[in-house]
């Protein structure tokens, strides 16, 4: 299981970001559509840092200037180093993907997240 994060513009399409290759699910060789897929793996770290204890739902719907603040706190103190183990749940593991969302948020401040 794991949740889908997106970003997406005013007209509900997702944004570009430089190509990566992180997740639980991606495109082979990548893609530079801003979508996300977290392992629930994590979902203890989420849920401990986040409040109201809901965990990456906190960002559904936010426009993500709005999370920039809360993404640097949590990556700051989750760490973002990763184990080489993906699906381990670890807080550098859990802080690395939201780097990513935070580099996201950056890039394009106008769009909003869509968690599903």
């Amino acid at each position: 299981m794991s949740w889908w994060v997106s970003l997406l513009d005013e007209h509900g399409v997702l944004v570009y970001v430089p190509r990566f290759i992180e997740g639980g699910t991606y495109p082979v060789g990548g893609t530079e559509q801003a979508e996300l897929n977290i392992t629930y793996n994590y979902s203890k770290w989420y849920h401990w840092y986040f409040i109201p204890r809901s965990g990456l739902q906190w960002l559904h719907n936010k426009v993500a200037f709005d999370t920039i603040g809360q993404l640097e706190r949590a990556v700051k103190e989750l760490g973002a180093i990763q184990d080489t183990d993906y699906w381990a749940s670890t807080p550098g593991n859990a802080g690395y993907a939201l780097s990513l969302l935070l580099k996201w948020a950056k890039q394009h401040p106008k769009a909003i997240f869509v968690v599903r």
